[in-house]
Formats: structure tokens, C-alpha cells, sequence
């Protein structure tokens, strides 16, 4: 897409043909923390163990482990 070697058009240029902001150019990834992965992982191994489940159901769960993790 955007090629900062180009030395006929600049980056901004670029970016403003795409239809794209310089800073969305220049954003680099954080990633998921290991808080957030490990809840992912409790809604998987969830999901998978009663996939009939409705959406209030495996929040109730994943609030009562919270809770009794926590003390």
C-alpha cells in the first residue's frame, strides 16, 4: 500500500491517496495482556463446554469464578 522507499511521492501523499491518516500509517500493535488472554481462554473453554448457552448464562459464570478466585 503505502511505500516509504518512494521518493516521487511523500508518505503524507500517499496516505492522502489511499484515503488514510498518516497516524494510522504509523500505529504500531500493542497486543492482548495476559489478563485479557486468560479471560478469552475461560470463554472459550466455557463456550465449548456448554455451547447452548446464551450470552447472560457464561457472564454469570465468568462473574462467580471472578469472584471466588478473588477471595
Amino acid at each position: 500500500m503505502v511505500e516509504p522507499a518512494n521518493t516521487n511521492l511523500s508518505i503524507g501523499k500517499q496516505c492522502k491517496l489511499l484515503s488514510i491518516s498518516r497516524s494510522s500509517f504509523y500505529y504500531q500493535l500493542k497486543g492482548e495482556t495476559a489478563k485479557n488472554l486468560a479471560l478469552m481462554r475461560q470463554i472459550d473453554e466455557q463456550f465449548l463446554e456448554t455451547p447452548f448457552f446464551g450470552v447472560r448464562q457464561p457472564l454469570g459464570t465468568l462473574r462467580r469464578n471472578a469472584l471466588s478466585a478473588s477471595g
